[in-house]
């Protein structure tokens, strides 16, 4: 897991054709694709004199908590990089492409650029609009039904919906979720149905920080941003204890400040947000236009009575026109063992 360098693979191709290198980044602080490529190649025996360099992502040309890989492509002699896109990085931005240029590399770009951006939609995300990618879960019914009218809802989906949530948990920087379902389920949300290099880090929407300090979040070894509303210092105190940072950020309601926060996780680094959350959290995000992608899991159930999924969707009442209501794009259905995954992305989002 690159997070959060983007996700980027390198494969070298000698003068004759022959694949002779292949690498991706490793976790942050370690080789780009690039240095992990030559490094096989220099294992394997091969020369990479002239070969041709395919990567996702353009080289970059910065010190950052590695050297920039476009001068070890130069230093080895690579004779062409085919890259799929520029790095959105304002610290590269087209100058590693320009590097290797001055340098006599030929290059040429654009070859499977859609897949890389869309491979590394956080990153961009993150570089450009200074936000991370949200993607909000939902577990439902096939009639829309998040749960039983008391509240109920382990387990509508099946356990390979479940496994599969799991991975996309694993993909995100950060897990998302609110105060009320810390207080209602006290879940770990972290990753364990898969396994994964590193856990997520977890954010709680907690204006009037009601989070316990023996809350199982706390389990999982992994840093725990707070975002709060009224200051409590003997409150954040205990939390700060557990290991949790508390971030104040209020709005003018009197609540937590949802697009400045989202605003500091990018400073922090996230580049994909994974929420799980209840009601009033995913509807105040979808009204505030915060939420870009859905991943919901349908369970071949008719649950009739209960807590409907659609409730949160728009949050000021039932629309008086169809007009009004929010477009999507299906990106992609999946069966998972008897359920359905859908993915769907709000209509527009991904053309910053």
């Amino acid at each position: 897991m690159a997070s959060p360098n983007p996700s980027v693979g390198c494969v070298l191709v000698s003068t004759g054709g022959q694949t002779i290198g292949t690498g991706h980044t490793q976790r942050a602080g370690g080789p780009h694709a690039e240095i992990m490529a030559l490094r096989d190649a220099e294992a394997r025996g091969h020369t990479v004199a002239g070969a041709t360099a395919y990567v996702t992502l353009e080289p970059c040309s910065h010190h950052g908590r590695t050297g920039p890989c476009c001068d070890a492509l130069i230093a080895a002699g690579i004779g062409k990089v085919v890259g799929s896109i520029a790095d959105p990085n304002p610290l590269v931005s087209g100058g590693g492409f320009a590097r290797l240029r001055a340098a006599g590399v030929a290059v040429e770009v654009g070859p499977g650029a859609a897949e890389a951006r869309e491979l590394n939609i956080g990153f961009f995300s993150r570089m450009i609009r200074k936000m991370p990618w949200v993607r909000l879960k939902v577990a439902a019914s096939l009639d829309g039904k998040t749960g039983l009218h008391n509240g109920v809802s382990q387990w509508i989906t099946s356990e390979a919906a479940r496994t599969d949530g799991h991975a996309w948990r694993a993909r995100a920087g950060a897990i998302l979720t609110g105060v009320g379902t810390v207080l209602e389920d006290n879940p770990r949300l972290d990753v364990r149905l898969v396994e994964t290099t590193r856990q997520p880090h977890l954010v709680v929407v907690d204006s009037q920080l009601q989070t316990p300090p023996d809350a199982q979040l706390f389990r999982a070894g992994r840093s725990v941003w707070i975002y709060a509303a009224a200051r409590n210092d003997d409150k954040a105190a205990a939390l700060e204890a557990r290991g949790a940072t508390v971030n104040y950020l209020p709005n003018a309601q009197g609540k937590v400040d949802l697009g400045a926060m989202l605003q500091d996780l990018a400073r922090r680094e996230i580049n994909e947000l994974h929420v799980e959350s209840g009601h009033k959290l995913n509807g105040s995000l979808i009204r505030e236009g915060l939420v870009d992608e859905m991943l919901v899991y349908l369970a071949p159930k008719l649950i009739g009575s209960g807590l409907d999924m659609a409730s949160f969707a728009l949050g000021n009442g039932p629309l008086t026109s169809l007009a009004d209501a929010l477009p999507l794009e299906f990106r992609s259905v999946d069966k998972l063992g008897p359920d359905l995954r859908i993915v769907a992305r709000v209509a527009g989002r991904d053309s910053f």
